[in-house]
């Protein structure tokens, strides 16, 4: 009979440090974004990596796999939203992050800028789990700061929140690889107080187009979505290139909701892949 699996860690403390690939390149990419993290803050994004580097032997949260690409494909590209975000939001005091997988880029982004309240939704269980003990991580190690972050998880989808009181209320939702612009939007804009910001994470090699520093493919995602992003009551998407630290190619789409989104939205997943509003 096979021996049964050992219980997945719940406490950062008890694992090994990461490799010294990791503290370089984050230290490297830091300066690169022209960024400073205190001290708790940096000790709550390294039990966040080293957790997710112990899961993910077991359960398949990321296809990134060594601490010197988690370091820079995972808490840099991130972080390299802050910049960008104090710029034009006013207040994230809460920020959702949906589809959060691994919990990036929610974790980091938030303890950063600072927020106050950080939602991470999946609907996969697994994940959830994992999501879970990395907030509770993150918890312990800003046990003794008067401002540290609560987080909340959800094992729910962005649908049932959009359907219930939740709606309108949070002033920043991240999405990463999670899908189109049109179709996040159309899931991230229920969400958002008015006044509030969509980021939408976006990283694909090489160039095309009129603009040669544009992702392939993003120019026609911005045509297929503008229409619906502004019956979501959105602004026209603005697109941040954020390079620094080695993120080559890595671009951010800004969305700010001006007017409230219509209750219609967001549509059953079936209607939403039509893609045209009936």
């Amino acid at each position: 009979m096979a021996s049964e699996r050992a219980p997945l860690p719940t406490d950062a403390a008890t694992l090994p440090e990461l490799d010294p690939t990791y503290a370089d390149t984050l230290r490297d990419g830091l300066v690169a974004l022209g960024l400073t993290l205190d001290a708790g803050i940096a000790r709550a994004i390294d039990a966040h990596a080293r957790l997710l580097m112990a899961w993910n032997e077991h359960i398949n949260l990321t296809a990134i796999r060594t601490p010197e690409a988690v370091a820079r494909l995972h808490v840099l590209d991130s972080l390299s939203a802050v910049p960008v975000l104090r710029g034009r939001v006013s207040d994230a005091a809460a920020i959702m992050d949906l589809g959060s997988g691994g919990g990036y880029p929610g974790i980091p982004l938030a303890l950063a800028l600072p927020a106050a309240r950080l939602t991470l939704v999946d609907s996969v269980a697994k994940k959830a789990r994992f999501l879970q003990v990395a907030a509770d991580a993150v918890t312990m190690a800003r046990n003794d700061e008067p401002d540290r972050l609560v987080v909340d998880v959800q094992a729910i989808r962005a649908e049932q929140l959009a359907a219930d009181e939740r709606r309108e209320s949070w002033d920043v939702v991240t999405v990463r690889a999670v899908g189109t612009l049109a179709e996040v939007a159309e899931l991230g804009m229920p969400l958002l107080r008015r006044g509030g910001l969509l980021a939408c994470w976006k990283r694909v090699g090489g160039s095309t187009g009129t603009d040669p520093g544009a992702p392939p493919g993003l120019d026609q995602e911005l045509r297929d979505a503008r229409a619906l992003i502004a019956d979501l009551g959105g602004d026209t998407p603005e697109v941040v290139a954020v390079e620094s630290a080695g993120l080559q190619g890595h671009r951010l789409v800004l969305v700010h909701k001006l007017r409230p989104t219509p209750r219609r939205f967001p549509r059953l997943p079936a209607e939403r892949r039509r893609r045209l509003l009936r």
